[in-house]
C-alpha cells in the first residue's frame, strides 16, 4: 500500500476514494482524500479522509467512534480514484444506516470465497498438520461418508431446540460440502449457476 502513485495534481489534489467492507464487499461510502489524508490513513489504519465541507482533514469516526479500519488500498487504471476495503466499527452513514446509500450491510456469505481458496490451498499444497489435507488425503469415497455423517448429525440437531449445536452442525456440514465439491472439482459458482438457472425457469 505503501507504493501508490496517486496522480492527486489531475484531479486539483483530491481523489475520490471508494469505501468497501472488507468482508461483505457492500459499499459503504464515498469519500475524497488528498496525500496527507493518504499518509494519515496509512500511519494510524484509520480511514481519513479531507473534509471539502469543513475544509480539513477527518477521520470517520472520530466524533461516533464509528471508524473504518483499513484493510487494503488500491487504485484505478487511471492513477486518480482509490478502491479502500476496510472493517466498519459500527454504522457508517450518520443517519445511522450500514450504509451511505441505505443497504443493510449484514451478510458474511463472501467469507465461503475465503474459505474456499484455503481448502483450495490445502488440496494443491498438502501440509501434514492440517484436518483439510487429511480429508484429501483419505480420498473421495471417505469425504463422501463425512459428508454423510454431518447431514446426518444436523438432522438430528434440527429436531431439537439447541441453536447453538445446529449451528456447529450446520458449519460442519457446509466446511465438508465445500471440501467435498473441491475434491471433485467443481466450483460452488457452478452449483449456484444450476439455482439461478432453476430460479429464471420460475
Amino acid at each position: 500500500m505503501n507504493t501508490l502513485k496517486i496522480d492527486f495534481e489531475k484531479v486539483n489534489g483530491l481523489v475520490p476514494a471508494i469505501i468497501q467492507d472488507a468482508e461483505s464487499n457492500i459499499v459503504l461510502m464515498l469519500g475524497y482524500m488528498n496525500q496527507e489524508a493518504l499518509d494519515l490513513t496509512l500511519k494510524t489504519k484509520k480511514v481519513t479522509f479531507y473534509s471539502r465541507v469543513k475544509g480539513r482533514l477527518w477521520t470517520k469516526g472520530e466524533t461516533s467512534g464509528n471508524f473504518l479500519m483499513l484493510d487494503s488500498i488500491t487504485m484505478d487504471c487511471d492513477n486518480d480514484t482509490l478502491l479502500i476495503k476496510a472493517k466498519p466499527v459500527g454504522p457508517v452513514c450518520h443517519t445511522g444506516n450500514d450504509t451511505c446509500f441505505a443497504e443493510v450491510n449484514k451478510s458474511k456469505t463472501l467469507f465461503l470465497d475465503t474459505l474456499r481458496q484455503i481448502i483450495k490451498e490445502r488440496k494443491n499444497n498438502p501440509s501434514g498438520q492440517s484436518y483439510t489435507t487429511s480429508l484429501f488425503a483419505s480420498g473421495i469415497n471417505k469425504i463422501a461418508q463425512k459428508v454423510g455423517e454431518e447431514a446426518v448429525e444436523m438432522v438430528i440437531e434440527a429436531k431439537d431446540n439447541n441453536k447453538d449445536l445446529l449451528l456447529g452442525e450446520a458449519a460442519d456440514l457446509l466446511f465438508h460440502y465445500l471440501v467435498l465439491l473441491e475434491a471433485k472439482e467443481v466450483e460452488l459458482d457452478e452449483v449456484i449457476e444450476v439455482l439461478i438457472d432453476r430460479h429464471k425457469i420460475k
